[in-house]
């Protein structure tokens, strides 16, 4: 595996998010905050604690990884998307360029900057409540998997789309419903029973519960079934990438 061709694609990438600053990062820190100021205000006052933890407090490993899944889908499937558009991703899959190579530049860097934006709105949540990471591995793995992972879905995306407005179907019909749905500004055992059953079979779910138990050490689901959920998928990604490939679905002209 050649490095070179990785870092080409990795820092172009890169180089696109700073010149689109304030879109690409001051845009989703602003949302995630409001969310964090108007779920913290409206439904704070009203409950003070859930499973021991302040409320406030609780909601913030839910924001981080909904702009999380949001943001590695949109990145990713938009850097691949618009070199097909282009046309210039015949020159790419021409060249003397691996899959893997291809894939790890753009994934790469959409997870990046997924990962930055996730540690950069911790750092702004600190501003409104007080934190504390009682499992900082843990944190940083379910981060960094779920932006790779996400990623990748992002990349099957943006290979999948064949216009502008398909590239935001999925982050908008699935994506964003099921991460509300899957206990970001709620635990699932505030649900009646019937509904805790359906909750479960959300995949999010696994997601955001183990990723608020490296934060205050308590979850909706065993840590177990949260690393597998990852696992699962981030498996199923990259079985679907391969075939991808291998078929050159959507790639021919």
């Amino acid at each position: 595996m050649n490095l070179y061709p990785i870092r080409a694609i990795y820092m172009a990438e890169m180089a696109r998010t700073r010149r689109t600053l304030l879109q690409s990062v001051v845009s989703p820190v602003i949302s995630t905050s409001l969310y964090f100021v108007v779920f913290g205000a409206a439904i704070g006052s009203r409950i003070s604690e859930v499973n021991g933890v302040s409320y406030g407090a609780f909601i913030v490993p839910g924001l981080i990884m909904l702009m999380l899944l949001n943001q590695s889908v949109s990145n990713a499937s938009f850097a691949i998307f618009f070199p097909k558009f282009s046309g210039s991703i015949y020159e790419l899959l021409s060249a003397p360029i691996s899959h893997l190579e291809i894939v790890l530049g753009y994934v790469g860097a959409s997870a990046s900057k997924s990962i930055l934006l996730g540690l950069i709105i911790l750092a702004t949540s600190n501003l409104f409540v007080p934190l504390e990471v009682a499992h900082p591995f843990w944190m940083l793995t379910f981060l960094v998997l779920t932006a790779f992972t996400f990623s990748l879905l992002g990349f099957i995306i943006g290979i999948w789309a064949d216009g502008f407005d398909r590239l935001q179907l999925v982050p908008l019909l699935v994506i964003t419903p099921l991460t509300f749905l899957g206990g970001s500004f709620y635990s699932i055992d505030m649900l009646p029973p019937f509904w805790q059953i359906v909750t479960l079979a959300n995949p999010v779910v696994y997601l955001v519960s183990g990723f608020r138990w490296s934060f205050y050490g308590v979850s909706d689901v065993s840590l177990a079934a949260s690393v597998g959920m990852i696992i699962l998928f981030l498996a199923v990604c990259l079985a679907t990438i391969s075939w991808i490939f291998r078929t050159g679905y959507r790639l021919k002209p």
